[in-house]
């Protein structure tokens, strides 16, 4: 039957709307009873300014390693951590360190020219090519058996409202940029939104249904076979549907504390508020990559919860022979660090719904930052520090490298999840390939 007399035929038979895209032939429906693979998972955690390198990075290199301050908290989980020091952002070009650090770290391409003047360097727009996460999303989103209902989630904390190249790091292409989500009533809205057209959508299910019922009366044998793959289509949307309603009545959306409000004094409840709608949201296959973003890069937030009253970027400014702001950017450091161990723990604790492992056992978390060293605006040394099995790499290692492009590690997350791309951001920056050693 052709594409005209098809439409011709639901019109004539009077089906609704919401049957039309079945026999006009759904994408991917041959592909609908694909049997469930492996769910690889990415994550990635940012937190701003720099890091205090003598109280980040371990002496060693290789399995025997030990945590330094700021990292002690993942002591717990020091065989599933690999630490990657010396990997760089080497793109160059228009705005200053903290605009580049910030929308270059996922994107590796440089910024297009622009008006948004930063620092004492050039004004500069925004990224000019797609963020790896994006990439895997679509990527992803393309196949039937790894598609999810969102494909990637974007969390912020107390990122500051208004959009430029310090304040986003996630590209859906050049010129695109994503805003996270910083509210956690927003997100749990995004989430958990749908729960309230399922009334609705079991309408819809229903006449099409009916619908087919009729076509299957009138129709010949070859697409008889045609209508069963619909109807298995269908019984599969009725399937999530009541999976929906069960997890509803389960408590599967978490329970958020109420009427907290999205201040800079409340970061350590929100971001604990968020951390638990991620992990939910992964648990329940809404996506299979995140971001989580707290403030932005050159962020001031006031962490009077840890007794410091500066903002952060003002004190990542200072000389490192000030002792007392060295030991409140340790501080810092270390508190996000114990908002990646809540993740990580949480990840743990969460068994994958097929009963094989946990969620952190098929997750990979990575945690970095804009720059190396605030002080300096250095591009050199971004911290990278990863937790979680999911990219297949060799972890409990802590490695060195001299002034590596970090293309090349974007470029091994794209390989580690399946995506086998030959270069990623600006070629010049992959000419010697997938970063080495990680598997």
């Amino acid at each position: 039957m052709s594409l005209k007399n098809r439409r011709e035929f639901i019109r004539d038979l009077g089906l609704s709307s919401a049957v039309a895209p079945l026999l006009l032939g759904l994408p991917g429906l041959a592909n609908a009873a694909v049997a469930e693979k492996r769910r690889q998972r990415l994550i990635i955690m940012f937190s701003p300014n720099g890091v205090v390198p003598g109280a980040f990075w371990p002496e060693e290199v290789g399995e025997t390693f030990e945590f330094k301050e700021i990292m002690a908290p993942l002591q717990p989980y020091k065989n599933k951590t690999l630490v990657l020091n010396g990997v760089s952002d080497l793109v160059r070009g228009d705005g200053d360190s903290h605009m580049r650090g910030m929308s270059c770290l996922l994107t590796g391409t440089e910024l297009f020219p622009g008006n948004i003047q930063g620092g004492s360097h050039t004004p500069a727009g925004w990224a000019s090519g797609i963020s790896i996460d994006q990439e895997l999303k679509n990527f992803f989103q393309s196949r039937p058996e790894t598609q999810t209902r969102f494909g990637s989630l974007e969390f912020g904390v107390s990122v500051p409202d208004r959009a430029d190249p310090w304040t986003r790091m996630v590209y859906a292409g050049a010129n695109k940029p994503v805003a996270p989500i910083d509210d956690p009533y927003q997100m749990f809205e995004k989430l958990y939104g749908r729960m309230q057209d399922q009334k609705m959508l079991s309408s819809i299910l229903d006449r099409v249904r009916e619908d087919l019922r009729k076509v299957r009366e009138v129709v010949g044998r070859e697409d008889k076979q045609l209508l069963e793959e619909h109807e298995t289509f269908v019984r599969q949307m009725e399937q999530e549907l009541k999976a929906d309603k069960r997890r509803a009545a389960a408590g599967a959306s978490p329970a958020l504390e109420a009427g907290v409000k999205n201040t800079n004094d409340n970061m350590p409840r929100t971001s604990k508020m968020q951390i638990d709608l991620l992990v939910n949201s992964m648990a329940n296959d809404m996506a299979r990559l995140a971001t989580l973003q707290y403030t932005n890069s050159v962020g001031q937030a006031r962490m009077g919860w840890l007794d410091i009253a500066d903002g952060h970027h003002s004190l990542s400014h200072k000389p490192d022979s000030e002792t007392e702001s060295q030991e409140k950017l340790i501080k810092i450091n270390k508190w996000f660090c114990e908002q990646l161990l809540y993740l990580v723990e949480k990840l743990d604790k969460t068994p994958e719904p097929n009963g094989t492992g946990s969620l952190l056992d098929n997750t990979t978390v990575v945690w970095t930052n804009e720059l190396g060293k605030g002080n300096s605006h250095t591009l050199h040394d971004i911290p990278f520090v990863l937790v979680g099995n999911g990219l297949d790499f060799k972890m409990g290692r802590s490695l060195r490298y001299r002034h590596t492009e970090h293309n090349r590690l974007l470029l091994a997350f794209a390989h580690g999840m399946g995506h086998h791309l030959e270069t990623f951001g600006n070629p010049n920056f992959c000419r010697d390939g997938v970063l080495n050693d990680l598997t």
